[in-house]
């Protein structure tokens, strides 16, 4: 199972996020899956970005299919991220940042975000697209690949394309606790290992 302050440590929220993600853990029916992996297993070879200027970029950069149940109450839209923090010698790098995901929305089929999407308002990548950006992983151990899934009372049209990473965060999580905009959070993580 995802291990709550795992994630918190990946989205750098620190103990302002341990109100939020304390509320998702003790209903305990908010939950990320997916059929392509399985949380905390190798992830298969498809996934791995298709750059051809990356040698370490092996696969078809189809997106993994991804689903959620267990909606936190006054949820209006949702925020998802991919986070290698093995990425760049440990400075971690954001595969992927999604907001604006409508509640109607329930999940993502297999390949359905590797390109722009009317379900979701695509942010800027560490690779500064919009949209699923698979593993790059260089040669040795697996790096862990971590979803993150926020539920929010942010309008889905509220917040603008393009933003980091960490500008969505600041949205979500702002310096006063008791302003929070995150209703729950859920997540897993796929494992990725350049093949031999």
């Amino acid at each position: 199972m995802f291990s709550l302050p795992r994630m918190l440590r990946v989205l750098g929220v620190g103990a302002l996020g341990l109100t939020w993600a304390a509320t998702a853990q003790a209903q305990g029916v908010f939950t990320l899956t997916s059929t392509t992996f399985k949380d905390g297993q190798l992830m298969p070879r498809k996934v791995a970005n298709n750059l051809t200027t990356n040698p370490n970029c092996v696969g078809e950069n189809i997106s993994p299919q991804l689903s959620w149940t267990g909606v936190p109450e006054g949820t209006k839209s949702f925020v998802l991220l991919m986070e290698d923090p093995e990425g760049r010698g440990g400075a971690g790098v954001h595969h992927w940042v999604a907001y604006g995901i409508p509640p109607t929305v329930t999940g993502f089929a297999e390949g359905e975000v590797s390109k722009p999407s009317d379900k979701y308002v695509g942010g800027k990548s560490t690779q500064n697209v919009g949209y699923y950006s698979g593993p790059c992983t260089p040669a040795g151990p697996p790096h862990h690949y971590t979803f993150i899934l926020v539920a929010t009372d942010l309008e889905p049209k509220e917040l603008p394309a393009g933003l980091t990473r960490e500008e969505v965060l600041a949205k979500i999580v702002p310096p006063a606790p008791a302003m929070s905009r995150a209703k729950g959070t859920t997540g897993l993580v796929g494992l990725f290992q350049k093949p031999n």
